[in-house]
């Protein structure tokens, strides 16, 4: 024990938290050692996106990390905790062109592409420090040597691989297909990229005239402003109502272009009107019918949702627009049959919440089918679990029924795509390293100017992060990564993608497991967010009440994939918690004189000794199973209660006597007892608060095979030589007692400073010993305690004392010596005085006919069961009194 490392009076955070977390960078502890023989144990960080600062939801995921990584690293474990960020294509562009407008009134096309990726640059630079010292102040153990970026050298070099790779495989292609296009981020998305909304809409009924006859088919459409792009109306052919129609031809209304009925078992009979207009450039379905039926694709809309020349006198105008002046001259033609309200699902983009608009366009895919099976097959055969499994239907879902994933996106920020053209002959050759000429003509050649996906070296993190595609010391040692943690709003995005490019490209699972969070949200339940005005920045919450209060809160009831809700009156709870363990330990630090922790012989422990003993020996093991199934909410609470309820509240009670008298050898037995149940909180609750578990660790004796920080000192384990389960047993009685006595002279109003005799009926006399009297005098108030099987009635009976039972004895409390007999009786007749008054009143008024007849039944009700309550007390004050007489 370091003599100058007295605990202030005070439990101040912010005094000591910047200093320890130094000392550990400075120190090395969260690098691993690389000759360690010790099995693995490696996280990757979900990389913040580049975008700002973390919120609540980082906070939350990186405290569950951080517990793992911390109780791994104390069991002894290799482990490695690799942090880095993501550049986060469109949410970056959008951020940086934002601030270009704003500040300067510039577009990126004025800066032009070089200049433009300077500035975005510079913004990665400063935010990537700024949530890099967000990091540091919340206390996560990341080994900092190995920080990464997904556009660094080595992960932009792992992407290109991949992506040749893939392409050499025919796995990726450039195709001209349907995808989902966002008009303002101007850059197609891919199906996990996109939202859905419900949305007030309307069907509006369209007729369709046919060719050289009077009739007309009738068409709904949630989107007249796409007509313009129909190349056919489709029906189904069983369709008795409608078959007739096929080989037909119609008039497009306001168009005048003609266009096929064609057959096709893609239109649901009875489902609206029957006949469904084809669209094949901007409908999937459509897209899909198209193709069968050989049609013509008109893409009718320019990049930002604008109406282009297909679209005759409405070319220029925005969709939304066009729709509300066609729909009018639909009408005004007498093609319009009937509009229809209509609730639908609308596709949104999931970063600016733009409507997306499905067109054709010529983009990247890769091929998702020969990826996916595999990537099914881990995870149903268990090689890879989720916690809680329920999240493997989300998994599962998407992968059944995944479709080719747009992988190009129209922007400047973000991987390249490794494509280069001709400029000559029109040759494309797809490379790992840039290229300046034609292998094929030896002419000029440029890049394509799109960029990848933002997820495509996402999917890549586990392995390119361990130096991939060198196989690398780390790659060697860390990969499989052991656990995956992250919240279930990315199963799509992420999880699926990169356990289908780990298998892929490392023949090998990415992770084991993937522990699934949930959301953080505010105390009355919603989502956090700029529009509700309800976010909370954690570096303000740390600044109030510490990282330590904000870790603890954070995980505080956390159950595996499930909200949770955060809350002033949560941080106050995390803070006094902190208080109280500073209190306790500042307490115990004061009473100690050793220097080292040496836990006695057995039969040098007393029995309260034995019970804190083996109770910490089942905290140790629950603790510990609990962490291994991802139970870190209730390891936590576990920890909580044992450390106030029954450390704080209890032994430090029961040990205080022999804590606080000198020189004697149950002195020294309870310093090494009490410092030793101390010295194991602490480590089993170094995970969740790092900083107050190592300034306190720092100012307490030294247990044997401890390190010099408490982060790198052994995690307690269940020890089978701490168990003494008969002897806790016969504590639990004697504390049982105790509560229960408290508990009913509080119910009297019976001062603590008022003794009184106790006598106790048992059939266990060993347990209540006359060594335990002095535990009933200090903390039950009993002036002399005497211990019989039966007593007889002479000596003590129910009717002259206060009789409490428990299951293991029953307590006798002598009235004369618990209250003053006159003062006693005079304030139960004064409360029957009232009591009988109160009864009066309310039958009374309950007699009254016009009340009972006129008032609102609940009144009366309420009356009623008033009436109910006054006469039990009654009833209880007169046999109170009954008693004294």
């Amino acid at each position: 024990m370091n003599p100058n490392t007295e605990l202030p009076k005070t439990y101040a955070p912010s005094e000591f938290e910047d200093r320890i977390y130094q000392n550990w960078v400075d120190k090395g502890y969260f690098t691993p050692d690389p000759e360690s023989t010790a099995p693995s144990f490696s996280v990757v960080i979900p990389p913040p996106n580049v975008t700002g600062q973390l919120h609540m939801g980082h906070a939350l995921d990186e405290t569950l990390q951080d517990i793992l990584v911390r109780t791994k690293r104390m069991q002894g474990y290799n482990t490695l905790w690799v942090p880095g960020t993501d550049h986060a294509g469109i949410a970056t562009q959008i951020k940086v062109e934002e601030r270009l407008r704003v500040d300067e009134g510039l577009t990126r096309y004025d800066l032009g592409r070089e200049k433009f990726l300077e500035r975005v640059w510079a913004w990665k630079d400063s935010y990537e420090a700024r949530i890099t010292g967000q990091l540091k102040k919340l206390g996560a153990s990341c080994d900092w040597t190995r920080q990464r970026f997904t556009m660094d050298e080595g992960c932009s070099r792992a992407v290109r691989e991949v992506f040749v790779n893939l392409y050499d495989k025919g796995l990726i292609y450039r195709g001209h297909r349907i995808i989902n296009w966002c008009p303002r981020c101007l850059t197609a998305l891919s199906d996990a990229e996109v939202e859905y909304q419900d949305q007030p809409g309307n069907f509006w009924h369209i007729k369709y005239p046919i060719k050289g006859e009077d009739g007309y088919v009738v068409v709904a459409t949630t989107r007249p402003e796409t007509m313009f792009g129909d190349t056919a109306v489709a029906v189904n052919p069983e369709d008795e109502a409608m078959n007739h129609l096929i080989g037909k031809t119609l008039i497009l209304p306001c168009v005048g272009r003609e266009i096929p009925v064609i057959a096709d078992d893609y239109v649901e009979i009875g489902f609206g009107t029957g006949c469904v207009k084809i669209t094949p450039a901007h409908d999937p379905n459509d897209f899909l019918v198209g193709q069968r039926h050989n049609l013509e694709q008109i893409k009718v809309m320019n990049d930002d949702a604008t109406m282009n020349a297909y679209a005759g006198k409405y070319e220029g105008m925005d969709r939304y627009a066009c729709r509300k002046a066609l729909v009018a001259d639909l009408e005004a033609e007498g093609y319009l049959l009937k509009v229809e309200p209509h609730a639908h699902n609308v596709g949104v983009c999931y970063r600016c919440g733009t409507t997306v608009e499905p067109l054709t366009s010529d983009q990247w895919f890769v091929k998702m089918k020969p990826l996916a099976a595999p990537a099914i097959e881990a995870v149903e055969n268990d090689s890879i679990r989720f916690v809680p499994d329920r999240f493997s239907k989300n998994y599962f879902n998407w992968m059944n029924n995944i479709l080719d994933w747009c992988i190009s996106r129209q922007l400047w920020w973000g991987h390249r795509i490794p494509a280069f053209y001709c400029d000559d002959c029109g040759e494309m050759t797809v490379s790992k390293t840039d290229i300046d000429v034609c292998p094929k003509c030896g002419g000029k050649v440029h890049q394509d100017s799109d960029v990848l996906d933002t997820w495509f070296s996402s999917a890549l993190w586990p392995f390119s992060t361990l130096g991939w595609p060198d196989m690398t010391e780390d790659l060697k040692k860390y990969y499989p990564t052991s656990v995956l943690v992250t919240g279930y709003d990315i199963i799509t995005f992420w999880v699926s993608r990169m356990i289908f490019s780990g298998l892929e490209h490392m023949d090998a699972k990415p992770f084991s497991t993937v522990f699934i969070h949930g959301l953080v949200r505010d105390a009355q339940g919603r989502k956090m967010s700029k529009s509700l005005g309800n976010g909370i920045d954690p570096l303000e919450v740390i600044g109030t009440y510490g990282a330590d209060a904000l870790r603890f809160a954070l995980a505080t009831g956390n159950s595996p994939g499930n909200d949770m809700r955060f809350s002033d009156e949560k941080m106050e709870a995390a803070r006094n918690f902190a208080n109280k363990l500073w209190n306790a330990s500042r307490f115990v630090r004061m009473n100690l004189t050793i220097d080292e922790v040496v836990l006695p012989e057995a039969d040098k422990l007393s029995p309260e000794d034995k019970w804190i003993l083996n109770g910490f020996n089942e905290l140790a093991a629950r603790v510990n199973a609990n962490i291994e199934k991802f139970e870190v909410g209730v390891a936590l609470g576990a920890i909580y209660d044992f450390t106030w309820d029954i450390f704080c509240d209890w032994y430090i009670e029961l040990a205080k006597a022999r804590l606080t008298e000198k020189d004697t050898e149950a002195n020294v037995a309870c310093q090494n007892v009490i410092s030793y149940v101390l010295n194991g909180i602490l480590k089993l609750l170094h995970p969740y608060m790092p900083f107050i578990t190592e300034e306190i660790f720092a100012s307490l004796p030294t247990l044997a095979g401890d390190a010099e920080s408490i982060m790198i000192s052994r995690y307690p384990a269940f020890d089978e030589s701490l168990s003494y389960p008969a002897e806790a047993a016969e504590m639990e009685r004697i504390i049982e007692l105790i509560k229960a006595i408290r508990n009913r002279r509080s119910e009297m109003n019976v001062a603590p400073s008022r003794k009184a005799a106790l006598f106790i009926e048992t059939k266990y006399a060993d347990t209540f010993h006359a060594g335990t009297a002095p535990f009933f005098a200090r903390l039950a108030s009993a002036s002399e305690m005497t211990v019989a099987d039966k007593f007889d009635e002479a000596v003590v009976s129910a009717d002259t004392a206060v009789q409490i039972i428990t299951p293991s004895a029953t307590a006798y409390l002598p009235l004369a010596d618990l209250i003053d007999f006159e003062k006693e009786k005079a304030r139960l007749s004064a409360e029957l005085s009232k009591m009988e008054g109160e009864v009066k009143r309310l039958e009374g008024k309950l007699g009254n006919q016009g009340f009972v007849a006129k008032a609102p039944a609940a009144v009366v009700e309420a009356e009623r069961a008033k009436l109910a309550s006054a006469k039990e007390k009654l009833a209880a004050t007169q046999a109170a009194l009954a008693k004294l007489s």
